[in-house]
């Protein structure tokens, strides 16, 4: 198979109809989990993409270098659970090469089985989805009765010294009342809530009734403790906070009621190498397919990076109140990466 030659043009810049810059590639290595949370995964008709659709090892590494030889400069790797995948190790040592912050969100069911490579591969920053403290709600999202493997699993990651980030979907109905509980968790541990709210997917029966939405965690968060607003690194999507003597931060991603859009810098390639320029794009170019041609992809990256809506993909409004989700042209959320 031909391989398209790497760019070694290391001044070109990602740059979309609206002047900004993107730097930031989200990797998504399988669309298949361990978990099956009802705000990522449908419930019923679930087919999980077959193996030689998925982009390859080395697919993933020469593709990742065409990005950053296009300015490029931190990559996450996603998933469905990307540490179920057979040759993580092997695509994590791959992309550690590569002169960019490599970063990872997983579920934390099989950290402890990778700690020496994620040491070793530099990754020193992880996100752990979790969206509750309560064993019993815990099985209720995820359907997986493993709350006290991923609970270690981060007590083992902050032990080892690394920057842990808690990605947790609040819900209404489901987990809000748990929203003071994380924020005590950040009293005597170094770690960061990220409290997101409810976005919707193909599948994951989301309606406006069930978004908290950031005024009202900060609301709720207020009746307890007084907080300080922190400086939000440029590109943010999480608006961050501490309290007065707290070794850890809370964060709010406010997608629904307060898009940070116009500071976008993120790209994402799914499992099986289609590019969106958007979680919510309605469009995908295909890389993967183009790459095995022996096409030039770089000119797809750019045009796809090019056509960038101005907000949220040109399908969600401002007002998430009044969406219409049969009108959505979208993935599911697994089917994406997260």
């Amino acid at each position: 198979m031909h391989q398209p030659a790497i760019s070694t043009n290391s001044t070109s810049k990602l740059i979309d109809k609206h002047h900004r810059v993107h730097d930031y590639l989200r990797i998504s290595l399988t669309d298949v989990c361990n978990f099956r949370c009802l705000y990522c995964m449908p419930e019923e008709n679930i087919a999980f993409m077959p193996s030689k659709a998925l982009m390859q090892a080395e697919e993933i590494e020469n593709i990742a270098k065409e990005f950053v030889a296009l300015g490029v400069t931190k990559i996450r790797l996603t998933g469905g659970e990307p540490l179920v995948r057979k040759d993580a190790h092997d695509i994590i040592s791959r992309l550690s090469k590569l002169p960019v912050k490599l970063t990872l969100t997983t579920n934390g069911t099989r950290i402890h089985e990778f700690i020496s490579l994620l040491k070793e591969s530099k990754i020193n920053s992880i996100n752990i989805s979790l969206d509750s403290l309560n064993k019993e709600t815990f099985y209720k999202i995820t359907k997986r009765n493993v709350f006290d493997q991923v609970k270690n699993n981060i007590e083992l990651l902050v032990c080892e010294g690394f920057h842990v980030k808690v990605n947790c979907v609040v819900m209404r109905g489901i987990n809000q009342q748990e929203i003071l509980s994380f924020v005590a968790w950040t009293k005597d541990k170094p770690i960061h809530i990220r409290f997101i709210e409810f976005m919707p997917f193909d599948g994951n029966q989301w309606n406006d009734k069930k978004v908290i939405t950031y005024e009202e965690i900060l609301n709720e968060i207020s009746t307890i403790y007084t907080f300080e607003k922190l400086v939000d690194e440029p590109n943010a999507t999480a608006k961050k906070y501490q309290i007065k003597n707290h070794l850890g931060t809370f964060a709010i991603i406010s997608t629904m009621s307060k898009p940070f859009c116009s500071s976008c810098n993120r790209m994402r390639l799914t499992a099986d190498g289609k590019m969106k320029n958007c979680l919510f794009s309605k469009t995908e170019i295909d890389i993967l397919g183009a790459y095995r041609k022996g096409e030039d992809i770089v000119t797809l990256i750019e045009t796809c990076v090019y056509e960038k809506e101005v907000e949220l993909g040109g399908q969600l409004i401002a007002k998430f109140e009044e969406i219409d989700t049969t009108t959505l042209v979208n993935r599911s959320m697994i089917n994406i990466g997260g």
